[in-house]
Formats: C-alpha cells, sequence, structure tokens
C-alpha cells in the first residue's frame, strides 16, 4: 500500500495512573472510510481526539504522510489540522442559529472571507447537501435526518480532506442508523474526503467501510477489510462481535454475516458427504437513485422492507438469510437440490409479483416526498452447492444467474 495518511506507532496515553491506550499502532489511508470499532468505553473516542490534536500521547509517535508531528513546524500542524473537521456526536448545532448560520460559522469564525463568497459557498454546500427548503429554519423545526446533514454540511464548509465522525448514529432507531451510515458514504464519494469513523454499530458499518480497526484491551487488534474481520480468530470477535452483530436483526430481521457464516458451518458438519444445497441471490436495483429520490431514511425502509421479506419466506421452510452488500441478500437453502430451490423460488416469485413488492413499497412511501419519479427493481439468481465449495464461489455463481423478478416504477408519494 501507499504511505498511510495518518499513522500511530507505540501510542500509549495515560489519565493519571489509567492507563487507557496502550502501544497502539495503525494505519489510515487517504480516500478511504476507515472505522474504529469496540465496546464502549474502550478509548475509541480517545484515540480519535488524538487524530484532532485535542489530546497528545504520553509515549509514541503519531505520523501524517510519513512525517512525524513533533519534526513539524508549528504552522505545518496548525495547516494540518486546519484541514480536518469533526463531526460531533450529537450534531452539536446551535439551536439560536439557522441551518445557513450554523454552516455558514466555521467561515466567519476561521477565515478572512468577504460575504458573497460565505454565502457563494454555504448556499453550493446546502444544495449538494439537499437542505435548500431547511436553509434559514432552526434545528428544533428539523428532522432528525435533517439536523444530521446541517451538522455534515457544517463539517464539510472548509473543504476538509479528513472528516471525523464521533458516534455518529448513537440514539438513532435501528433504520435511521443506516440511513445515516448511507448518507455518510454517500457524501464521502463525492466530496472524496477521508473518513475517519468510531462506532459501535457491528455489523451496520461494515457495508460502508473500506477498513476496520478493532480497539480491544486498550490497543489496537485487527486491522483489515470487514471480510477479513470475519476470520479474525481473536477473543475480540466473541466478546465484542458477539455482544453487538444481533444488531442486525433488528434492521432486516436476518443473521449477520457472521452468524450466517457460523449456521452454514454447522450446516457443512451435518451434512452427508456429496449432499447438495443451494444458495439465492437478491439484489435491489438503483439503489442510489432511490435515495436521490425519496432520501436516506425512506431507502433504507425499502430495505428493512425487503429484508423482512425473504426472511419470512425462507425461514418458514427452515433457510437463512443475511444482508451481503448494501444491496444485496443471501439465502441458503439447506439440502436442496437446483430443481427443488428452482420450485421455492418460483413460488417465492410468484408470491412477490403479486404482493411482495407493493407491500416492500408501501411501508417506504409513506411521508415520502411527492413530485419525483422512481424506478427500481429486484433480481434474483439460484445456485448449487457442494459441501466442499467455497460459499463465496456458490453465491457468486447465484450472482451470475440472477433475473430481473419484479420492476417497479411510479412517482413518490402518489
Amino acid at each position: 500500500m501507499n504511505t498511510p495518511l495518518i499513522e500511530f506507532k507505540n501510542i500509549i496515553k495515560r489519565f493519571g495512573s489509567q492507563t487507557v491506550l496502550e502501544n497502539v499502532n495503525l494505519q489510515i489511508y487517504e480516500g478511504q472510510v476507515t472505522t474504529i470499532i469496540g465496546l464502549s468505553g474502550s478509548g475509541k473516542s480517545v484515540l480519535l481526539k488524538h487524530i484532532i490534536g485535542l489530546l497528545k500521547p504520553d509515549e509514541g509517535t503519531i505520523l501524517f504522510r510519513g512525517k512525524p508531528l513533533t519534526e513539524m513546524k508549528k504552522s505545518e500542524i496548525a495547516a494540518l489540522l486546519a484541514r480536518i473537521s469533526y463531526m460531533f456526536q450529537g450534531n452539536a448545532l446551535f439551536d439560536s442559529l439557522t441551518v445557513y448560520d450554523n454552516i455558514a460559522l466555521p467561515l466567519r469564525e476561521t477565515t478572512n472571507l468577504k460575504k458573497a463568497e460565505i454565502d457563494r459557498r454555504v448556499m453550493a454546500r446546502i444544495e449538494q447537501t439537499e437542505l435548500t427548503e431547511a436553509a434559514y429554519r432552526y434545528p428544533s423545526e428539523l428532522s432528525g435526518g435533517m439536523q444530521k446533514r446541517a451538522a455534515l454540511a457544517r463539517a464539510l464548509i472548509t473543504d476538509p480532506q479528513i472528516v471525523l465522525f464521533d458516534e455518529p448514529t448513537t440514539g438513532q432507531d435501528p433504520v435511521r442508523k443506516n440511513a445515516i451510515l448511507s448518507m455518510i458514504a454517500q457524501y464521502q464519494r463525492k466530496f472524496n474526503f477521508t473518513a475517519i469513523m468510531v462506532s459501535h454499530e457491528i455489523p451496520d458499518v461494515y457495508f460502508i467501510s473500506n477498513r476496520i480497526l478493532a480497539l480491544y484491551d486498550k490497543t489496537i487488534v485487527f486491522q483489515g477489510t470487514p471480510e477479513e474481520l470475519g476470520n479474525f480468530d481473536h477473543p475480540f470477535n466473541d466478546e465484542v462481535i458477539h455482544s453487538l452483530e444481533g444488531l442486525q436483526k433488528e434492521l432486516t430481521g436476518l443473521y449477520s454475516k457472521r452468524q450466517f457464516k457460523v449456521l452454514n458451518h454447522v450446516q457443512l458438519k451435518r451434512r452427508e458427504a456429496g449432499e447438495n444445497y443451494c444458495i439465492a441471490a437478491f439484489t435491489l436495483t438503483n439503489l442510489d437513485a432511490i435515495i436521490s429520490s425519496m432520501g436516506h431514511d425512506k431507502a433504507q425502509e425499502v430495505i428493512h422492507s425487503m429484508g423482512v421479506y425473504i426472511d419470512k419466506h425462507f425461514g418458514a421452510i427452515g433457510g437463512f438469510s443475511t444482508r451481503r452488500k448494501a444491496n444485496e441478500f443471501v439465502t441458503v437453502l439447506p439440502f436442496s437440490d437446483i430443481a427443488e430451490a428452482e420450485s421455492i423460488l418460483k413460488d417465492f416469485v410468484k408470491d412477490f409479483q403479486e404482493q411482495g413488492i407493493r407491500d416492500i413499497w408501501a411501508g417506504a412511501q409513506k411521508q415520502a416526498p411527492s413530485g419525483k419519479c422512481v424506478d427500481f427493481s429486484i433480481r434474483a439468481g439460484i445456485a448449487q452447492g457442494q459441501p466442499t465449495a467455497e460459499i463465496d464461489q456458490v453465491i457468486d455463481s447465484a450472482r451470475s444467474q440472477q433475473k430481473e423478478i419484479g420492476r417497479l416504477q411510479c412517482a413518490v408519494g402518489e
């Protein structure tokens, strides 16, 4: 890999006699979404505050682009910190200021820009974060989702290279949590900043993160992709992931990726040699357009309803399912051959076309903004696997067999 944007080498932080971080080593790379996970009180926020300069380590070295902070001039450090923005846990919007004034505040306080230039920049961010109608309203008049967008617009107003998110989904219901994470991912791609997030929302953060850092027992015990974390053999997996991953059940009624993997291994052990199983893969198309037309909250309602519908149908006949990607679900049909699986899927498709897709749409359409058109479809495919086959290969095969099983095209709010 390239030189890390940020690197910690043997960082130690103490508060009095208590050691909070001990020999922490980590790397964060430019243009990625990196999420630091761990239990409450494990030191995640302390770690984040070292990045923004609110705390300094007692021992060890922090490097930016390979250069230690201790070797930088004060002017270099000031310029570096000016490129970092922080989105607070509770939004921290000022109730006495309008959305416009909240977003303008960092420019007014930290720059010498003229009023006209500040106005141009603020209105551009307001438009980009879809807050035009709320520009002169106060935070108390906004929905929770709009407040989050206003806080993000303020964080982005200085064109930062790095944005830190401290528990951005705390206190939100499961659907709203994923709507906020979806929003962060969308704007990270749109503005190309490096996102560093502290979260305990496992496994929801996996869908937007390029890299995961696991903080456990005062140190970083894992760095890698979400997929690699699933194969990580360490007490962290049992004590942290197992205790938190049940949140996924709240979102879709489905198993987490790790629970899904364990169930599949159990089934493999129970199968006799040569006994088949099948995989069904479902994809919701045009997710970005749904988000654009309906907003993040309503898009997550579509995903939630789709997951519940799949689980309701296949769970009743012994199948088990997981949300594989932001817009993809996978179901295992144990002990089924391809002929039986095709028959099961045919029944599902018939039911789905007659009622399912309308149920999914109805749940999301309530109170959605009117006047916009949205077009989305559901695709499904199946493949047969042998006990010795890697499940990822069977999933890829099922994905390659996908065909459209339902389409909805209508105006939002009609």
